[in-house]
């Protein structure tokens, strides 16, 4: 599998993203891609070869082996990163769509037309939620698949030695798989990294919602303050508007216009995305 081309494409993702989210993006293929490439898949790649069972009996390894790894660990690795990146994916899908959508109604309008978009990459109206959502499903796929490691393999630890009576075996069996502890080093590796990167998300999350909510409460404040005792209110009106509506498109003019107390939405219209 090539992850060069994953790489690539969430490079450009750092810049529509926050402190958090260059951290977790470095923390993925450094710490997760690199060492499944480097070593994960080499400490894996004979499995099935190196599974030894005291007995001749035809067919027992193979059935032992299946009923003690279901799923490689190489492969379940594989899809959790590729379910894990491809969110960021979205939120790239979405600059571009934005951009794509500027440079349309620019070409259709002329310069003078106003734009829909003050900056197409900053994560405001549909482009929070798209990332937010991102943000929720990457935390969701870590602690669904730590979930199911734990399932299959209890404290994500594999025992040196592991007893089997399933059919064909003629009676119970011992079957000894190869490498144990290095397998568990780098089974703990891994999970202790998707661990962190699930909290880094949680961080970004809860900080994303955290300053919308100001952002928020900081606008109903400066609308509900009353101008004649605070001769300031229309200027920080307009440096709130900018703030939580940064998607506005300002009609005939690239300027903005001067926005009323009380009515400003005669002089804006939202965009949805």
């Amino acid at each position: 599998m090539n992850w060069g081309i994953f790489e690539g494409l969430l490079s450009g993702v750092n810049k529509y993203s926050t402190a958090f989210g260059r951290i977790w993006l470095s923390l993925v293929f450094i710490f997760r891609v690199l060492v499944y490439l480097v070593t994960a898949e080499r400490v894996w790649s004979d499995d099935h070869k190196d599974f030894d069972c005291n007995t001749r009996q035809p067919g027992c390894s193979n059935v032992c082996f299946d009923e003690f790894f279901p799923v490689s660990h190489v492969r379940l690795w594989a899809l959790q990163l590729i379910l894990v990146t491809c969110p960021s994916l979205l939120v790239v899908m979405h600059v571009a769509y934005r951009e794509a959508r500027e440079k349309k109604h620019r070409e259709a309008a002329g310069e003078d037309g106003g734009r829909l978009y003050l900056d197409p990459g900053k994560k405001r109206g549909g482009l929070w939620w798209t990332y937010v959502c991102s943000l929720v499903f990457k935390a969701s796929v870590d602690a669904a698949f730590l979930f199911v490691f734990h399932s299959f393999y209890p404290w994500y630890t594999l025992p040196p030695v592991v007893k089997c009576h399933a059919d064909p075996c003629p009676n119970t069996v011992d079957c000894f798989i190869a490498k144990p502890s290095e397998k568990n080093i780098f089974t703990l590796f891994m999970v202790v990294t998707a661990v962190v990167c699930i909290l880094l998300n949680l961080a970004e999350l809860a900080y994303l919602v955290s300053k919308r909510c100001r952002e928020c409460l900081a606008a109903s404040r400066a609308r509900a303050t009353p101008v004649g005792h605070h001769p300031d209110c229309v200027t920080w009106s307009h440096k709130q508007n900018d703030l939580l509506s940064e998607d506005l498109i300002y009609l005939g003019s690239d300027t903005h216009p001067p926005l009323l107390p009380d009515r400003p939405q005669d002089y804006v219209k939202q965009t949805i995305l």
